[in-house]
């Protein structure tokens, strides 16, 4: 049966778990029902034994009566009659003593406990949530950040080409085109709505704007004079600000205003007048200006220095006098500061993108370990709440029991009313009840969503972890990524160091916490080859949950989600066993749609599996229990729903895959190498077919000649002859050379202006010209390279016993192209070298 821990996850982890504490929640209001129920009856039990208990005094305050006859027959059957009530008085009560003792109060205890340990987690994993999602929030602001400036570096980099380009040859190019007018407009400022950190809040700009507001109409502003300088107008002391802050803004301390005066500073919102530097302090001889940059955000009007008249003598009251204006750029030109003295503006730009990338970088680091950290408490969490709500069925199976207990062992004239408690007590399935919840409330299963670092240039050469499987493939030149190789080599290599079949098989049942699982993650997680001494220092069970945890972690399932929709026909519609080879064949069709290198990852995988499962003797148990773990890891749907969770298409899916993989993947080997063959053929062009009826005729025939020809003593010139020689004056290397080359004279010309070559010389060896062109073979060199090995050897024994024309089919024309794209024809002869055939 699935637990929380796999039952109640959504795309953004909030989602699943209010469901999951929606639930939790509302049992906490099931046992203040049955407690108030409990409590009621208690009471209801006290006040009928107290009414019981009145009968008799009520009656003997009645004189005259059966007080009177002491023997009579008829007063001794009054005194049963109210010795029984008062019995069943007493009775009631101690029903009433025995609900409290053995029901409420401990049961009152218990809820209280229940409902602390629901609301801790609620509240932990909220909080953690929140966390993750403000550095979400982060990692898109610094994501922006980053690609602005890269865009800038371009949009400079593309000026300075511009720049430096001949004006003759652009007056050549576009003689009509004079003086075009330009119109450059500002840059907006990047960070015009970002939020702004203040002490230990970050404020959203609105809320920035309701500050800065009241700020200015609850702090005194005034002007202040600064000797040589002038006058300097909205101004406020640093001693009322700080008074301000520790009123309006919760600052618990003076350092703590102060440091949320400098974030003020710092922002841009106040300067330091009169002194130098820029530092705040709780000072009333310390006078701050508030910068224009706050009346334009709160819209209040700026108080400016009136306009004077102009005199000869410089005025001290005057910030606009030359002193005031060179104390201002004296003030605001500090040499010491600039970390980056004498820098060109590209060098800025170009430092400030790599800024931009490193806190990119920085911030998406920082969040997968928030995820990481959020995914193994919740994890934690969800096992510690099914705990606790099995406990708390349990305890309310208790609670009836004891309930009519308290009942039953006092009054025997409602045993069947006890009766019927105990028959309620015992409907009551703790197992039944939680496996009802799971079914009908679930969310979705354990998927993480992993925010990649998403390079300007497209690089994924730094993670491993939640990149597409295609482009971590093409960055390690592999049809399979080398992490999942190497995890699949390592899990063979130690096998044997387990005891038994069933050790064996088990490392991929055992329930790894997530914690180790994330800690050989964060390990392997570089982007690089990863190293077999960094898997040998983890168990072996915790290797290969990493590998189910990178198939969880990447965008799309291993078998695309775009497929989900076809498997689900296929098994809706070809359920019979009547019809398997029509669904075998259906689902090679559709696993061929898949990219290269998720079909070559899909057959590493499921070789792996197949070979465990023949080599372990793995039953029917053990096999549906491998299936339904990886069902999630191998084939996903696009959108999870509550009709998707209790399918099995992906199952059913992965037990084909294990029944049938040489079938499925066999048909999707020849059909890879028919396609590859067919595409490499059709790049080059194949000479002149001829009628190959007689060809091994033809050829014995051909051999029988040159055999004849080699045998001859005489000479094969013509019978009318100017010169005769009975014996040729050079070796036997080159008289009567063999004639293996069917090119024309003008070939030959040009073959041998190229370089000369011996006559016997293999053509297409490694000093003549190549056989396959190089970028065909880059491009096609291990087209399956987990699932193509038997292929390319059945093509490479082909190879040997074709002649050149077929040779030309499977790949090898007979010609290639240079790197200007022109046909050059190769050398065609009879291939007498035995290589390997490339896919």
């Amino acid at each position: 049966m699935a637990g929380f821990a796999t039952s109640f996850w959504s795309s953004d982890y909030a989602g699943g778990l209010g469901v999951l504490f929606g639930k939790l929640q509302q049992g906490v209001q099931e046992n203040q029902q049955i407690l108030t129920i409990a409590r009621m009856r208690a009471d209801a039990e006290e006040l009928y034994g107290g009414s019981l208990g009145s009968i008799g005094p009520a009656a003997d305050r009645i004189t005259g009566g059966f007080t009177r006859d002491e023997g009579a027959s008829v007063r001794k059957a009054y005194e049963g009659v109210r010795g029984e009530m008062e019995e069943a008085a007493k009775n009631h009560r101690k029903i009433a003593s025995n609900i409290r003792e053995l029901v409420v109060s401990p049961f009152s205890r218990w809820c209280e406990a229940h409902s602390a340990r629901v609301q801790n987690s609620q509240d932990d994993l909220q909080a953690r949530i929140k966390l993750h999602d403000r550095q979400a929030d982060a990692v898109r602001k610094f994501r922006s950040q980053y690609y602005n400036k890269c865009r800038l570096v371009e949009d400079l980099e593309e000026e300075d080409k511009l720049a430096f380009q001949d004006p003759q040859s652009e007056a050549a190019q576009s003689p009509k085109i004079k003086n075009i007018p330009t119109v450059k407009l500002s840059e907006p400022d990047e960070h015009e709505d970002d939020p702004v950190e203040i002490g230990d809040e970050t404020y959203p700009p609105d809320q920035v704007k309701k500050i800065l507001t009241h700020m200015l109409e609850n702090i005194k502003i005034g002007e202040a004079k600064v000797p040589i300088l002038g006058t300097y107008q909205n101004t406020s002391s640093g001693s009322d600000i700080t008074a301000y802050i520790q009123k309006h803004m919760n600052a618990s301390s003076v350092s703590y205003a102060e440091r949320i005066g400098q974030d003020m500073v710092t922002n841009g919102f106040l300067r330091l007048i009169g002194n130098v530097g820029n530092t705040f302090a709780n000072s009333s001889r310390m006078n701050y200006q508030w910068r224009p940059k706050v009346f334009q955000i709160t819209g209040i009007p700026e108080k400016k220095q009136p306009l004077t008249r102009a005199s000869t003598a410089m005025s001290a009251d005057s910030v606009d006098s030359p002193v005031g204006a060179v104390g201002e750029y004296l003030a605001g030109w500090n040499p010491l500061n600039n970390p980056y003295p004498n820098e060109t503006p590209s060098e800025r730009l170009r430092r400030e993108a790599r800024e931009a990338d490193e806190r990119y970088k920085a911030s998406v680091r920082k969040l997968d370990s928030l995820r990481c950290n959020l995914e193994e408490a919740m994890v934690d969490h969800l096992k510690f709440m099914e705990r606790c709500e099995l406990d708390r069925l349990k305890a309310i199976k208790a609670v009836i029991l004891d309930f009519s207990g308290a009942i039953s062992n006092v009054i025997p004239s409602l045993q069947s009313t006890v009766d019927n408690m105990m028959l309620f007590q015992e409907t009551v399935q703790p197992l039944g009840d939680l496996r009802y919840l799971l079914e009908n409330y679930r969310t979705g299963q354990f998927v993480p969503k992993v925010q990649t670092y998403e390079n300007y240039y497209n690089s994924v050469d730094e993670q491993t972890f939640g990149v597409d499987l295609e482009a971590r493939a093409r960055s390690d030149r592999k049809r399979v990524p080398i992490v999942v190789t190497t995890i699949l080599t390592f899990l063979d290599n130690h096998y044997p160091d387990l005891e038994g079949d069933e050790a064996r098989r088990g490392i991929w049942l055992v329930d790894i916490p997530l914690a180790a699982t994330h800690h050989l993650r964060n390990a392997i997680n570089t982007g690089k080859n990863v190293p077999y001494e960094v898997l040998g220092k983890y168990e072996v069970p915790v290797v290969a949950s990493v590998l189910k945890l990178y198939l969880l972690e990447l965008p799309d399932s291993l078998v695309s989600s775009h497929v989900y929709e076809i498997v689900k026909t296929i098994y809706s519609t070809t359920a019979t066993d009547a019809s398997e080879d029509t669904r075998i064949s259906v689902i090679q069709s559709t696993l061929g749609q898949l990219r290269l290198a998720n079909i070559a990852t899909l057959d590493a995988i499921a070789t792996h599996f197949t070979r465990l499962i023949e080599l372990t003797s793995a039953d029917e148990p053990y096999i549906s229990a491998l299936a339904q773990t990886l069902a999630p890891c191998i084939l996903r749907p696009r959108q999870e729903s509550s009709l998707t969770m209790n399918e099995r298409y992906s199952y059913r899916l992965i037990r084909d895959l294990f029944a049938h993989k040489d079938a499925i993947f066999g048909e999707l080997k020849r059909a890879s190498t028919l396609t590859h063959s067919a595409s490499g053929a059709g790049q080059r062009p194949r000479a002149i077919s001829t009628d190959e009826s007689n060809r091994r005729a033809n050829m014995e025939e051909r051999q029988r000649a040159i055999a004849a020809n080699r045998s001859r003593a005489s000479s094969p010139a013509p019978s009318p002859r100017t010169h005769r020689r009975d014996r040729s004056s050079g070796g036997p290397e080159t008289r009567f050379p063999v004639a293996t080359s069917t090119t024309s004279p003008t070939e030959r010309r040009g073959a041998a202006g190229a370089a000369a070559r011996h006559s016997l010389e293999v053509p297409g060896s490694a000093d003549a010209s190549p056989v396959v062109d190089g970028n065909k073979t880059s491009a096609t060199n291990g087209t399956m390279d987990a699932i193509g090995d038997s292929s390319a050897a059945a093509t490479a024994a082909t190879q040997r016993f074709l002649p050149r024309k077929h040779a030309a089919s499977l790949g090898r024309g007979p010609g290639k192209r240079d790197s200007a794209g022109s046909l050059k024809e190769e050398v065609r002869g009879v291939q007498l070298e035995d290589r390997p055939m490339d896919d």
